[in-house]
């Protein structure tokens, strides 16, 4: 089921989301749920919090859909690794129509569980790498604008409260 992907200003993406305690047919179909929600976006990322549901899942698939391998999953993730530096524009589904450059290390790794329960590590670089520490920060209640700083973090600010008091947002 495609559900509805909360936007800057709603509370739920500022809750630092909850552990997974079990993973239950209704973890799995938030997984799905999750899964074809990014794809319909289109997006290559999508943390539980984005539609509403504070815990500690993400999904990420740089293929948009194309890869046979299908998306990765992960839950109750943390980072095990962190290094390097990269540069590079950020957007957000939850921040749709902004863009921002976003400085986050280059390379990290992952570790968590896959959909079926089973322990998991993921080494990313690049994007990959970006795409997980974004959805981390999902988790942890921030979004990619939090991570900017001075006059742009002021314009898209000023902006989406512009777009807001229209009703446009």
């Amino acid at each position: 089921m495609i559900r509805p992907i909360l936007k800057y200003g709603d509370d739920v993406l500022r809750e630092r989301a909850r552990t997974v305690d079990a993973l239950t047919p209704e973890i799995d179909r938030l997984v799905g749920d999750l899964i074809e929600t990014m794809y319909a976006a289109p997006g290559i990322g999508l943390a539980a919090p984005q539609v509403g549901m504070p815990l500690r899942i993400f999904v990420v698939d740089l293929s948009v859909g194309r890869d046979l391998n299908g998306p990765i999953v992960m839950i109750n993730p943390e980072f095990v690794e962190r290094e390097g530096l990269q540069l590079e524009e950020e957007g957000c589904l939850s921040v749709p129509g902004f863009n921002a450059t976003v400085v986050r290390p280059s390379r990290v790794v992952v570790k968590g569980l896959d959909r079926q329960g089973a322990e998991q590590r993921v080494e990313a670089n690049t994007l990959l790498a970006r795409a997980f520490q974004h959805e981390m920060d999902h988790l942890d209640g921030l979004l990619f604008v939090d991570r900017l700083r001075g006059i742009k973090r002021d314009l898209i600010v000023r902006k989406i409260r512009k777009l807001t008091r229209a009703g446009k947002w």
